[in-house]
């Protein structure tokens, strides 16, 4: 029997970096772009800053859902064939998509990969 996919110390670390960092810029957009009034009707007015541009991109995303589906497929990839990046690529997705009220398939990806812990690793080559 193969162990089951135990990401190393160094991995962990690497998640909670990509993990906090994820959160903090979802924290970031939500409540000092999208939900502060002053920003957000400068930037629909036309204000061209880096945060505007990141607030259309976002807001864009957010209209099909774009983050739930990526951590869902990440997610769901990172079950079948476990992945580091792939871990990587759902936590992130996952977490900007819990922040910005794209909880559906966000929670759904969140969960899918708890359970892919639980799986075994990838057989060497």
């Amino acid at each position: 029997m193969r162990p089951l996919f135990l990401p190393s110390a160094r991995q962990i670390n690497w998640l909670l970096i990509v993990g906090f960092l994820s959160i903090g810029e979802a924290l970031y957009l939500r409540y000092m772009a999208i939900e502060y009034t002053n920003v957000a009707l400068a930037c629909q007015g036309g204000l061209d800053t880096w945060l505007c541009g990141t607030f259309h991109l976002t807001m864009a995303l957010l209209k099909y859902q774009a983050f739930g589906v990526v951590a869902l497929i990440a997610a769901l990839l990172n079950l079948i064939r476990p992945s580091i990046v792939l871990a990587s690529v759902a936590l992130a997705a996952a977490c900007f998509g819990v922040v910005l009220h794209n909880t559906d398939l966000a929670a759904l990806a969140a969960a899918i990969l708890i359970l892919s812990l639980a799986r075994p690793a990838p057989a060497p080559e």
